[in-house]
């Protein structure tokens, strides 16, 4: 007898961060102020790039499209997680759940890659500088960008089309704020292994391989810096780094805390104050990061400001 999928005729309801019916306006209130900061934030950091020359270099390249896909990072979920704070039904079609999925899984993996290619791109300034402007040329960036994009999208293609083959017959409420792989398949009354096969191997590798790439290139970096005689060159080598490193620190914490466990050790609560940290909470704080912590930066604020009021 053929399994009846319900979820893909009624879709899904989304739980959301919290059931308390006095917290979901305080929680709209809270996460609006941090998307409309996290996409002012970003786009500032873009016009300021776009409008200084002296930011025309590969590392405010990829800092510009970082910035860019944090934009559509948190668009993908914060607007239907606002919008279901005010809502009492909190319903998501089983397509429109799936292309959330995709587009969450797309964009975070093409965080990932570049925060790799910036990872790299620091290794060849400090180890390498005499050949940089060689190896760091427009076209090997931009190639670098478009990997990034075609690895990340092929993995989300990948892991929706397998998610799309499960049925859902039983509940539909998903103990989550968007939908997520593991909330998801948690719902699943088909056999999820070859999908949780899926996710602890082809995840790994999508995941781990700029994880490392960032790990050998900074290993490269300290051995280099350790080298300089003087205090102030070994300290103005780090400096250029300290940015790109806090931000890694936070987004591979909470994502390698929230997917690198199986699916019977899923915590609801656990997971969803960690997916809060790399979706909401790190695209929000990127630009503070690397603004306040960069004299290119600053300046460039400063030379836009004036700009704006002249």
């Amino acid at each position: 007898m053929e399994t009846k999928n319900y979820s893909s005729e009624s879709g899904f309801v989304l739980l959301g961060i919290s059931s308390s019916p006095q917290l979901q306006k305080p929680l709209f209130a809270i996460f609006l102020i941090m998307y409309l900061v996290t996409v002012l934030g970003n786009v500032l950091i873009i016009l300021v790039i776009q409008s200084d020359s002296r930011l025309h270099t590969p590392m405010y390249f990829f800092l510009s499209n970082l910035s860019f896909t944090d934009i559509c990072f948190t668009t993908v979920i914060v607007p239907n997680m606002l919008a279901n704070l005010l809502s009492e039904t909190k319903v998501i079609s089983f397509v429109g759940c799936l292309i959330q999925m995709y587009f969450f899984m797309a964009f975070a993996n093409t965080d990932s890659y570049l925060l790799a290619s910036m990872a790299i791109d620091r290794l060849v300034a400090i180890c390498n500088p005499f050949h940089y402007e060689r190896v760091m040329n427009p076209r090997r960036c931009l190639l670098m960008l478009l990997g990034s994009c075609t690895i990340s999208h092929l993995h989300s293609l990948l892991r929706v089309l397998l998610m799309s083959r499960l049925s859902f017959c039983a509940s539909h409420v998903i103990k989550h704020f968007f939908c997520d792989t593991q909330p998801v398949l948690k719902l699943s009354c088909s056999d999820t292994s070859s999908n949780q096969i899926v996710v602890m191997t082809e995840t790994l590798a999508v995941i781990t391989t700029p994880f490392l790439c960032i790990l050998f290139s900074y290993l490269r970096i300290i051995i280099t810096v350790l080298r300089i005689p003087s205090a102030a060159g070994k300290w103005k080598a780090f400096s250029t780094c300290g940015s790109h490193l806090t931000v890694v620190a936070l987004f591979y914490g909470s994502v390698i805390y929230v997917y690198f466990r199986p699916l019977s050790m899923y915590s609801v609560v656990k997971d969803r104050v960690a997916t809060v940290m790399y979706t909401v909470v790190t695209p929000m704080l990127n630009p503070f990061i690397y603004s306040l912590r960069n004299k290119d930066m600053k300046r460039g604020l400063i030379k836009l400001r004036d700009r704006i009021h002249s």
